[in-house]
């Protein structure tokens, strides 16, 4: 290249140089703007044997600080071992279930109460049939998959999870804590288990 430039290469240099910049800037920025929860994201997944579960425990283990859940039923092996494992990492685990746990053989209510989680039973409604996840005060998990195996494996279900929507996050944030006020601690009921499928109930190994 020839010195002095001649001022139009100059100019489509600057302009160049200008343009890979701003783009520079604006990838940061949106990385940036991700990592607050500022840009929406919204992710959709199908199940059986869509993604779901893979997608929520992906979501569940990158949770710093909190996990919000509200379930109607709760059985899938990979999500409770997760929600322990993050309460051994100190990130605070509220859980709040259907009265049908405390009755239900399958259900890992009787391991989260092992465990030491943190677990309500909303009683106050007919079913308590929400499935949502609120993680970090930044993600809302939710859709009609249930936590189970059934929903992941046999059912026909969606997953939906929502990134950058501080006021949609704050709308499920304050529905959580206006269940958790009525719900009450959960409690096996010995004498009165059922399960939906029969047979034996099952043992969990440790996770």
């Amino acid at each position: 290249m020839e010195w002095p430039l001649d001022p139009m290469k100059l100019m489509w240099i600057q302009v160049a140089t200008g343009a890979l910049g701003m783009l520079t800037l604006v990838f940061l920025a949106r990385w940036l703007w991700r990592k607050v929860g500022s840009v929406l994201d919204i992710q959709v997944y199908f199940s059986p044997k869509g993604g779901c579960q893979a997608a929520i425990v992906r979501e569940m283990m990158q949770a710093r600080s909190e996990i919000l859940i509200q379930a109607y039923s709760f059985t899938a092996d990979p999500l409770t071992f997760a929600l322990v494992e993050l309460k051994k990492q100190g990130v605070a685990v509220d859980i709040i279930l259907d009265k049908s746990n405390e009755i239900d053989r399958y259900s890992d209510l009787h391991f989260f109460i092992e465990n030491s989680m943190d677990v309500k039973i909303d009683h106050e409604h007919a079913i308590a049939h929400n499935k949502i996840m609120i993680i970090d005060r930044k993600v809302v998990i939710t859709g009609s998959y249930n936590f189970t195996n059934q929903a992941e494996g046999d059912n026909a279900e969606n997953v939906i999870v929502i990134k950058g929507n501080p006021e949609l996050v704050n709308a499920y944030r304050e529905n959580f804590f206006k269940h958790r006020d009525h719900a009450k601690p959960a409690q096996i009921r010995e004498g009165e288990g059922r399960d939906r499928r029969g047979g034996p109930p099952p043992q969990k190994a440790a996770a």
